[in-house]
């Protein structure tokens, strides 16, 4: 008897990739361009893995949706531009992820996927640099979604695959990650090398602390 399909969906920005520096760069110049006083680094990395919208409006709360609206298109702007001129570098994967992407493709029955807060142009520029074409089956990004942790991502992502939820396993750094998946009804694998301190992942099924753990914390969820 075949081994059943498995879903491996994994956040982007703290997870798969170091872009701490990039969104802040890009948050920093959108404020100054509109002579706003920029939010503190911690406050900006809180909101990573949020859709851009309901990141700005918690980062500008005071300030009107106009306001809002053109701090998201100054961060998209500066986002770009930063890409442009930087490409793999602004967003470095973290060390191992390569590794266990590669591993995990390789097994027959696993198909990965991605589930971000990006848009879907950053996204695919992020994997073209990275020469990560080939892995991924399914990518789920928020022009397509409410925003994280409305479930909608991965809920549409094992819709594309046909992947069943008991099979399906989110990994992601933020509490957003792991409320989407409790949300989703799938097992979530918080890390800890990412953007949210690890006491609010209280809604992972484990956490791991390098990308070593994973396939034994995949192996301990899937038995």
């Amino acid at each position: 008897m075949s081994a059943p399909l498995r879903l491996v969906l994994f956040d982007v920005d703290g997870t798969l990739v170091d872009s701490q520096g990039s969104i802040v760069s890009a948050m920093t110049a959108c404020f100054d361009a509109q002579s706003l006083p920029v939010p503190e680094r911690e406050a900006i990395l809180s909101i990573v893995g949020l859709s851009l919208p309901n990141a700005m409006a918690q980062l500008a709360s005071e300030h009107s949706d106009s306001v809002q609206h053109r701090l998201v298109e100054g961060y998209k702007e500066a986002y770009h531009a930063q890409r442009l001129e930087q490409g793999a570098a602004g967003s470095p994967l973290y060390p191992g992820a390569r590794d266990a992407i590669e591993a995990l493709h390789a097994v027959p029955e696993v198909l990965l996927g991605v589930a971000t807060g990006k848009s879907q142009r950053g996204l695919d520029a992020l994997i073209e640099a990275h020469g990560l074409e080939r892995f991924f089956v399914t990518r789920q990004v928020a022009d397509h979604h409410p925003s994280k942790p409305h479930p909608s991502m991965i809920d549409t992502a094992r819709s594309e695959t046909g992947v069943d939820a008991a099979n399906t396993v989110m990994i992601g750094d933020t509490k957003f990650d792991m409320d989407m998946a409790h949300a989703a009804g799938v097992a979530g694998i918080g890390v800890t090398w990412g953007y949210h301190d690890r006491s609010v992942l209280d809604r992972a099924t484990c956490i791991i602390e390098t990308f070593d753990q994973l396939p034994r914390a995949l192996d301990d969820i899937w038995t």
